[in-house]
């Protein structure tokens, strides 16, 4: 599964550490979903689109 994580955040102007703070998650967690080791779980997808006000279908793609 590819995301636009990375690029997301890169726009906020935020770190892995700011983004997992927010939503609940630790740094490590944020790094695997950028570089696809780790596909989020539905609840976690959905915290990322509410963080970014974007769709999860913005962010992820298969």
């Amino acid at each position: 599964m590819k995301n636009n994580i990375r690029v997301e955040r890169a726009i906020l102007r935020i770190s892995q550490q700011e983004l997992a703070d927010a939503i609940g998650v630790t740094r490590q967690t944020i790094y695997a979903i950028e570089n696809d080791k780790f596909i989020p779980s539905t609840e976690l997808a959905l915290k990322m689109s509410a963080y970014f006000g974007k769709t999860v279908n913005e962010l992820f793609s298969l």
